[in-house]
């Protein structure tokens, strides 16, 4: 197991030098971020992705960003995690969706957030401060501080549990 994760850090190492090359200041991150195998970064001409210091991604997470993603200190990813901070227009009927444009929204991620596996977050979101999203939730608009989110499996919805 060691000798995986040397692997997995080094192969970060060298993808985040890839990354920084390619996006320059479109792309800040802290000190002891990594990720495991897979993960994306996609940012448009006007985008914007900071993450912060020991932050973490497992498999197969990506982030895509056409205006701002921001990240904050020691929040962990699961596997699979989407972070999308725009969505395509369909508004017009004649015109082909891939043709409309985007609807851009920042997205907030605050500090010490655990984001379970399979959660897609989208445009406008902000999660607080020791947040827990769990696995397979959707999140857009508001998560305050200190927040668990689960998928209630019963009414098939995403339901909020303050932790205090």
């Amino acid at each position: 197991m060691l000798f995986l994760k040397l692997i997995y850090h080094i192969n970060a190492a060298i993808k985040k030098i890839f990354l920084k090359g390619i996006y320059s200041k479109q792309f800040v991150f802290g000190e002891k971020f990594t990720f495991r195998k897979s993960f994306e970064i996609m940012i448009g001409k006007d985008g914007k992705v900071e993450i912060g210091d020991n932050c973490f991604f497992n498999n197969y997470c990506s982030i895509f960003s056409n205006k701002k993603i921001e990240i904050g200190n020691g929040t962990i990813f699961g596997e699979n995690v989407k972070i999308y901070d725009h969505n395509h227009r369909f508004k017009d009927q004649n015109v082909l969706i891939k043709n409309q444009g985007y609807s851009n929204g920042e997205i907030f991620i605050g500090d010490n957030c655990w984001i379970g596996s399979n959660v897609t977050i989208l445009k406008g979101a902000k999660i607080g401060n020791n947040c827990v999203i769990g696995a397979g939730c959707i999140i857009k608009g508001e998560v305050p501080n200190c927040t668990i989110v689960v998928v209630n499996q019963e009414l098939s919805k995403t339901e909020i549990i303050n932790k205090s």
